[in-house]
């Protein structure tokens, strides 16, 4: 992988990329002290949301589904208008 695509892939230097989520890491680490949530905890809401999901059955799967098609719609164009857009900033 050249320096270029190393660059584009982890979007900047890689020392200013591991500055970035050393900060980043830092500001959530203390909003999440400040909400009194722990790692484990959401570790554990994540793990009971989807056994609630399984409980509740296929019904659920086709809310998802639903859910999904519902933001499709208002999210991919969006995406590929931007996607177009920005292409033609670069050309």
């Amino acid at each position: 992988m050249t320096d270029q695509r190393l660059y584009r892939f982890l979007g900047g230097s890689p020392g200013q990329v591991i500055l970035r989520l050393v900060f980043l890491s830092f500001v959530v680490g203390v909003i999440l002290s400040a909400l009194d949530l722990e790692p484990l905890q959401i570790v554990d809401m994540a793990v009971r949301f989807v056994q609630r999901l399984w409980e509740m059955g296929f019904d659920a799967l086709g809310n998802i589904l639903r859910y999904f098609v519902i933001g499709a719609v208002i999210v991919v164009p969006i995406w590929l208008v931007s996607r177009v857009l920005q292409m033609g900033r670069r050309g």
